[in-house]
């Protein structure tokens, strides 16, 4: 009998893309990746997985590309990348393959429009304004009770987030967001830009799967003005109460925006006046997010994505209660990353993974966005303490790795 084939989007580069056709394999069916630029995926070629160039700008392009593989029976289409999730589920619900509703994914990829969904729905939100031209940016921010943040309305992993405490930096960096054509994979951005209140408070992540929450994570970020997620924690070293709030609200703002297939990632904040929703993403986590729900909980999110694509019941049994953190190596200003200490040999007791990622030996400067990130610790232990004091330990070995370049040194 042939094999069913599972067509992939795009991917991410390194985390849970080689997981998703990992997952695929161990289910029986055969990953395709898309790619418009093959060379993005060293993995797969390492992996011998199919890699067909296509052109992935669109539903249309990527059916015409699936029709001239002759793969064999298409059983599902997905995509690990933020990017591709609209273009991925009109593809599936072209093909009456499962799939999330096309019209509420791209709904969810606009900011604005998301926010405006889940208020209407009651969800609670931060005060916002969505301006799509300089001189709106002016007149919001003239108005606006500092500090604010401002985020493109279609990015992904932070590029383009900043809190803005000062009227001149606001109005300078709204023109360079609403300058923006396109986002740093190249794709084409649409124009826009929010300005939203800032909510003081711990940040969190609900990992929601069709309409069940499946873990609280707690995120650490790095200095302000940029978000950049510095680490997380699995679960959420938080009580059972503060748990159930922000899982309900995570499960309200999924339904609200008829979302229920397959994985969510929801950010919140936890304010003065209880959760407030960040945003909303049709996905599963990036940042190795679910790694960590497998090791702490058992819970395989890639898995459970690539069977519902595939048509299948998802697996979402809790097998352990154990804690997961990870921490982030983090370039924070012109730096060189060489190779690991040969401490890392034997980094310590809980500690799971201690690597690279970032490239060697070239000059690195802060993006600061999820592109900082050139390495990270992971550590798995009984309790939430002994797991993040673990990840953080190795992490301060990992970073012997990457030098700070002298003043002549640094790129122009």
């Amino acid at each position: 009998m042939t094999e069913p084939v599972l067509i992939l989007v795009e991917s991410n580069t390194s985390g849970t893309g080689p997981l998703f056709a990992r997952r695929a394999r161990e289910q029986g069916a055969r990953p395709v990746l898309l790619a418009e630029d093959p060379g993005r995926y060293p993995y797969a070629r390492a992996e011998g997985i199919t890699l067909a160039e296509a052109d992935t700008s669109g539903p249309g392009a990527v059916l015409d590309a699936i029709a001239s593989l002759g793969a064999g029976p298409v059983a599902g289409v997905t995509t690990s990348s933020d990017y591709f999730v609209p273009v991925a589920a009109a593809v599936a619900h072209t093909l009456g393959l499962p799939g999330p509703d096309p019209a509420a994914v791209t709904r969810c990829r606009h900011k604005g429009h998301q926010r405006a969904a889940l208020a209407a729905a009651g969800v609670p939100v931060t005060a916002h304004t969505l301006v799509t031209d300089a001189a709106a940016a002016r007149e919001v921010l003239g108005r606006a009770r500092l500090p604010v943040v401002l985020k493109p309305v279609d990015g992904s992993g932070s590029s383009g987030v900043r809190l803005c405490a000062e009227p001149v930096g606001a109005v300078e960096h709204a023109d360079r967001l609403l300058a923006r054509t396109r986002n740093e994979r190249g794709i084409p951005t649409q124009p826009g830009l929010l300005v939203e209140e800032y909510v003081d408070g711990p940040e969190f992540s609900v990992e929601v799967f069709g309409h069940t929450p499946v873990a609280v994570v707690g995120k650490h970020l790095g200095a302000a003005p940029h978000f950049v997620e510095t680490g997380h924690d699995v679960p959420a070293p938080v009580p059972d109460a503060t748990a159930r709030v922000l899982a309900d609200t995570a499960v309200a703002a999924v339904r609200a925006l008829g979302l229920g297939h397959g994985a969510a990632h929801v950010e919140l904040r936890l304010g003065a006046d209880g959760p407030v929703l960040i945003e909303v993403n049709p996905r599963l986590a990036g940042g190795m997010i679910p790694e960590l729900i497998r090791a702490a909980l058992g819970v395989d999110l890639v898995a459970a994505q690539v069977a519902a694509a595939l048509g299948r019941r998802p697996d979402l049994t809790a097998r352990a209660a154990r804690h997961s953190a990870l921490r982030f190596l983090v370039v924070d200003g012109p730096s060189v990353l060489g190779d690991p200490p040969p401490a890392l040999a034997a980094p310590g007791r809980h500690v799971t993974a201690a690597v690279l990622t970032g490239r060697r030996g070239v000059p690195l400067t802060p993006w600061h966005d999820h592109r900082d990130r050139v390495g990270h610790t992971v550590a798995t232990a009984p309790t939430a303490p002994s797991a993040a004091r673990a990840a953080e330990d190795a992490l301060t070995l990992l970073r012997a790795s990457l030098r700070a370049l002298a003043a002549e040194e640094s790129p122009v």
